[in-house]
């Protein structure tokens, strides 16, 4: 299924069939592609590159596919990277997490710095870290694979 180049969103680079490779929902998912494109938030004048999500129910086109801005995406990878390290030493701690000082990093970015930490604001947080740790482990081979593929293209942009 091609995804749509009518809408306001201009895919200039895109990755149809995504269903077939999404995770755990391979072959049975609503993500039927991604695309770098125009973004639908364009002025005149003013021109952003954006990453979207295209979902499709089965009878159109879902107003649940997402468009985000290109350094949004990068900063979820390294979002994801830093959730995928925590957890890996959070076995130390008797909640996954050290509820005295949550704040597992601040990383530099932009002049300032993005704060990871646990939200501790969630009620559930202690049962929810758990689900959170297990479903990470569980889908392990499908991160990893793509963390080295990322990794690999990284270091052939010499970053």
């Amino acid at each position: 299924m091609n995804i749509p180049t009518t809408l306001k969103h201009k895919p200039v680079i895109v990755s149809e069939d995504y269903e077939n490779i999404d995770g755990r929902n391979a072959y049975h998912s609503d993500t039927k592609g991604l695309s770098l494109g125009l973004a639908q938030w364009n002025d005149r004048g003013k021109v952003d590159i954006s990453a979207k999500v295209w979902r499709y129910t089965g009878e159109k086109w879902s107003r649940q596919s997402e468009e985000l801005p290109l350094h949004r995406v990068i900063d979820l990878a390294i979002l994801v990277c830093r959730a995928k390290q925590h957890f890996k030493e959070s076995y130390r701690y008797e909640k996954l997490y050290d509820p005295k000082n949550t704040t597992i990093d601040r990383i530099g970015v932009q002049g300032d710095a993005m704060t990871v930490s646990v939200c501790t604001e969630n009620p559930m947080i202690d049962e929810d870290i758990k689900l959170f740790s297990q479903t990470l482990s569980n889908d392990d081979e499908f991160i990893s694979e793509r963390l080295h593929v990322l990794s690999t293209l990284l270091k052939e942009m010499g970053y």
